[in-house]
């Protein structure tokens, strides 16, 4: 059985590390990115064969291109293109600064978005590819304090779901991952963004508060065997589309869209009554 090629981004730790280390264990190539290669290139060493760690900043037009023809000339192409770096910032829609947030969707989304858009042209021309995009629990059940992010992942999950309706004619797949609260260290990089704001200390202020008691037995996810399921999605026969990871975001899932659907069969009467009459049988959709 022929080696696929994964390009991971935000390889240096957490899901992107521990997806790296499984697929390299299973025998598949992997380029192992991030914007800081020390860990990557440890990962790498003990890989020689299979494993290229690369510098890749996904905000950088440059270092997307260059991460892309290391790749071709390493192993002759991509595969999977796991698009994991992410970044957070914890305040209430008002407290946040401009410049966090902006960075945020930055890596979050557009720098998702530019890798996706390099890698397809060559997986077009092979008609064969996957485009694997972590998302999280909260690109589909946002909360205070972390709308920003949540905003960017909603955002992700939009275009990954217009991608794979685009891409599966051409015989390419594309996939969002949904993980909940894994113990990868992410409590230690979130980072606060602005000056708390009194009137939102019962919501947003409640999560900031909390930030500075986390631990790791606080999140139930296990980053290893996140990885295997990971893994095993991309290689069924028939992908799904969604993949929920962890009891947490299975749980806050599940009762975002009872509200949705309770709110959604509440209002059909409304929805229907705004049509001109007799209009809906010519509906384009």
């Amino acid at each position: 059985m022929s080696r696929k090629t994964w390009l991971i981004t935000g390889a240096s730790s957490g899901l992107g590390k521990a997806l790296a280390e499984h697929v390299l264990a299973h025998g598949d190539q992997v380029v192992a990115t991030a914007s800081s290669t020390k860990a990557t290139t440890e990962l790498a060493a003990r890989y020689p064969e299979t494993a290229l760690a690369v510098k890749l900043d996904v905000t950088d037009a440059e270092d997307r291109v260059a991460a892309v023809r290391a790749t071709e000339e390493r192993f002759g192409g991509i595969d999977i293109l796991v698009n994991n770096a992410a970044i957070d910032f914890v305040g209430a829609l008002e407290e946040q600064e401009e410049s966090d947030y902006r960075r945020l969707f930055e890596v979050n989304f557009f720098g998702a978005v530019e890798l996706t858009r390099q890698v397809l042209p060559q997986m077009r021309a092979r008609r064969t590819g996957t485009i694997v995009n972590i998302s999280s629990m909260d690109g589909l059940a946002s909360l205070p304090a972390n709308g920003f992010y949540s905003s960017s992942k909603f955002a992700l999950e939009g275009f990954t779901e217009a991608l794979w309706q685009e891409i599966e004619p051409l015989g390419l797949r594309a996939m969002i991952i949904q993980p909940g609260s894994f113990r990868t260290g992410i409590e230690n990089r979130t980072k606060v963004s602005g000056e708390a704001i009194d009137d939102y200390a019962a919501t947003a202020g409640a999560f900031r508060a909390m930030m500075g008691s986390l631990t790791p037995e606080m999140f139930p996810g296990d980053p290893e065997r996140a990885a295997e399921a990971i893994f095993q999605a991309v290689g069924a026969p028939e992908p799904a589309h969604w993949v929920v990871l962890g009891s947490d975001a299975q749980r806050r899932i599940g009762v975002k869209l009872e509200q949705l659907s309770a709110e959604f069969e509440a209002g059909r009467e409304l929805a229907f009554s705004t049509d001109f009459p007799g209009a809906a049988e010519n509906a384009v959709l």
